[in-house]
């Protein structure tokens, strides 16, 4: 018969399926696929950071949890079992911080290139940018736990991070952007 355009959250309350939340769940599970098609070229290319992309898979699960348990709605038990922690937060810093120490200096924008796997950690950066967006009004809203914003917004910085060190680690060059409007 269908759900009359109505879906349930975590806590069992009924929503519209354009609900703020299921964007939010969707767009998360868009870029846990786009993680997961990079991670792919990266385990063709033997990159040694193929466990951190699991771990963030993951990780990510654990994002759509906190989301699909808004707090308005939620008890305790569901609280509880759908926290969600600043450690794998502190684990993308870390990360960030590795990555970066081993590549050069940026002087320009680059576009997105470098080969597949790099290409391929952009596409899923710019996927995780509109997941940030699509959570910020639901942590606004005192929703969803704050850390859940904060993971996105560093999970980017990390994607782009490894999007340059996968392009450099293959010896692909990375496209710079030059402005082609006349002046």
């Amino acid at each position: 018969p269908g759900d009359k355009g109505f879906s349930s959250t975590f806590t069992g309350e009924r929503r519209p399926k354009e609900d703020q939340v299921f964007e939010a769940l969707g767009t998360t599970d868009e870029l846990t696929s786009a993680i997961g098609l990079a991670r792919e070229f990266c385990v063709e290319q033997g990159h040694p950071f193929v466990g951190e992309l699991d771990k963030i898979q993951s990780v990510l699960q654990d994002v759509g949890s906190n989301i699909a348990t808004p707090v308005s709605s939620a008890r305790d038990s569901h609280i509880k079992k759908t926290r969600f922690s600043e450690k794998p937060v502190s684990d993308l810093e870390h990360w960030i911080d590795k990555y970066t120490d081993q590549l050069p200096a940026l002087t320009n924008f680059i576009l997105p290139s470098g080969g597949k796997s790099s290409a391929a950690l952009h596409l899923a950066r710019a996927v995780c940018r509109r997941a940030e967006r699509s959570v910020a009004p639901i942590v606004r809203a005192g929703e969803a736990d704050p850390s859940v914003a904060k993971y996105l917004n560093r999970l980017s910085d990390y994607l782009f991070t490894l999007a340059r060190f996968a392009a450099m680690k293959e010896g692909k060059e990375e496209m710079v952007y030059r402005r082609t409007m006349e002046e």
